[in-house]
């Protein structure tokens, strides 16, 4: 009876979903123009080698977190 009721909910879940909109990806003609670039047209916008850097250093992070934790944990084996 549990799963029937699971089943039943999950469909009348996906039935009562309304749709998603997003903001289109197209260039504003607001005054101002494209709020995306400083007005010489589309391009990089921030930092790329901050993000870089970022990322590389979330990476890093993320595996000597992983290596200490292999280390400090013990073998089921033993």
């Amino acid at each position: 009876m549990s799963r029937v009721r699971r089943v039943l909910g999950l469909l009348a879940w996906i039935a009562l979903a309304g749709p998603i909109l997003a903001a289109s990806p197209t260039p504003s003609t607001g005054p101002g123009g494209d709020p995306r670039s400083s007005g010489q047209g589309p391009g990089l916008v921030g930092d790329p080698v901050l993000a870089l850097a970022g990322v590389l250093a979330i990476g890093v992070g993320a595996l000597v977190l992983t290596l200490v934790y292999l280390r400090l944990t013990a073998r089921r084996d033993s």
